[in-house]
C-alpha cells in the first residue's frame, strides 16, 4: 500500500511542478500549423525529462524512510547501536564527507544509501543483515555505503536517469509527430489520436531501453563502492567475506525507488536490466584489488 501511496504522490508532485513551469515558459505549444518546433520540443523534453530525476532526488531520503520503515538512530540505546553510529561517523570522516544519519529497519539482509547531498544522507541497515554478519563485514557493508556517498553516486544517476528522460521524451514526440502527419495524413493544426498512441507506446519502448543503460552505470558504481569500502578498511578481505555471505542469503527486498542503492539485489529475469552484478563477479573484482585503487 505505500508503494502505491508514493508513486501516486511523487507523480502528482511531478505533474504540478511540470504544469507551473510549462505554463511560465510556454514551453508547451511545440507543434503548430507550421509543424513541429524543434528547439521548443528540446527545451520541453529537458523540463520533463530532468524535473522528475530531480524530485526523485530530493525525496530520496524520506521517501527512503517511509517506505522501509527505517528508524534513525538519533540517540543510541545499546552498545550495538552506539557501535553503528561511531563505525559510520569514523568512515564518514575517513571518507571527507558529512556524518549521514544512520537508520535501522526491519528486514531480510539489505542496506542502502541515498540522499540529495553528500553532507546530508542517509545510511540504513536491515535487522537481517545485523544478525547475520559479523562486526567486521557489517563494517565493509558500511564502508560501500559511505563509498557510494563520497563517490556522489545518487547525484550522478539522477542526472543520467534525466539524461535518458530526455531522450525518451523527445524522440517519442518526434516519432508520433511523425506517424500522426506522414503515415496517418493528419493535416490539421491540432495532433491527431495517432500521435497520442504514438507517443504513449514509444515513452514505454524507449523507457524500457534507456533503462538498461541506468542499470549498466548502477552495476558499474557497485564495483567502484566495493573498491571504496576496500579503500576505506585498508584491504579487500571484509568486502569479500561481506559479499560472500550476501550470495549465501536471499538478499532482502528494497522499494524500487531505492533498489539500486542497496549493497545486493535479486537478479533480474535479464541481466541488462539488474541494478547490481553477480555477487561472483563483483568477488572476482576484488581479489585484483590493490591499495591505492579506487
Amino acid at each position: 500500500m505505500k508503494r502505491i501511496v508514493l508513486f501516486l504522490a511523487t507523480n502528482l508532485a511531478v505533474m504540478l511542478v511540470l504544469g507551473i513551469v510549462l505554463n511560465v515558459l510556454g514551453v508547451n505549444r511545440f507543434i503548430s500549423a507550421q509543424g513541429l518546433n524543434i528547439p521548443m520540443l528540446m527545451v520541453f523534453s529537458l523540463i520533463v525529462g530532468f524535473t522528475g530525476a530531480f524530485i526523485s532526488l530530493l525525496m530520496s531520503k524520506p521517501m527512503a524512510k517511509w517506505s522501509t520503515g527505517a528508524q534513525v538512530i538519533d540517540s543510541p540505546r545499546n552498545a550495538d547501536e552506539q557501535w553503528l553510529v561511531s563505525t559510520v561517523k569514523r568512515l564518514s570522516d575517513k571518507a571527507g564527507i558529512g556524518m549521514p544519519e544512520v537508520a535501522v529497519y526491519e528486514g531480510e539482509p539489505n542496506a542502502f544509501a541515498t540522499g540529495a547531498f553528500k553532507n546530508s544522507s542517509l545510511v540504513a541497515v536491515s535487522t537481517g543483515l545485523l544478525n547475520s554478519m559479523t562486526k567486521e563485514e557489517v563494517e565493509a557493508v558500511l564502508a560501500h555505503e559511505v563509498a557510494h556517498i563520497a563517490n556522489g553516486d545518487m547525484v550522478t544517476m539522477t542526472l543520467i536517469q534525466g539524461v535518458v528522460n530526455t531522450f525518451v521524451v523527445f524522440l517519442s514526440k518526434v516519432v508520433g509527430y511523425i506517424v500522426d502527419r506522414v503515415v496517418l495524413k493528419n493535416n490539421s493544426d491540432a495532433p491527431g489520436i495517432g500521435y497520442y498512441v504514438t507517443d504513449i507506446v514509444c515513452q514505454i519502448v524507449f523507457g524500457i531501453l534507456a533503462s538498461v543503460i541506468v542499470a549498466w552505470f548502477s552495476r558499474w558504481r557497485e564495483y567502484r563502492a566495493d573498491a571504496g569500502a576496500s579503500a576505506l578498511m585498508g584491504t579487500q578481505r571484509p568486502m569479500i567475506a561481506a559479499l560472500q555471505r550476501l550470495g549465501g542469503m536471499e538478499p532482502g527486498e528494497l522499494p524500487k525507488s531505492i533498489q539500486a542503492a542497496g549493497i545486493s539485489d535479486k537478479p533480474g529475469f535479464m541481466a541488462l536490466f539488474s541494478s547490481h552484478p553477480p555477487i561472483e563477479a563483483r568477488v572476482a573484482a576484488l581479489q585484483n584489488w590493490r591499495p591505492g585503487q579506487q
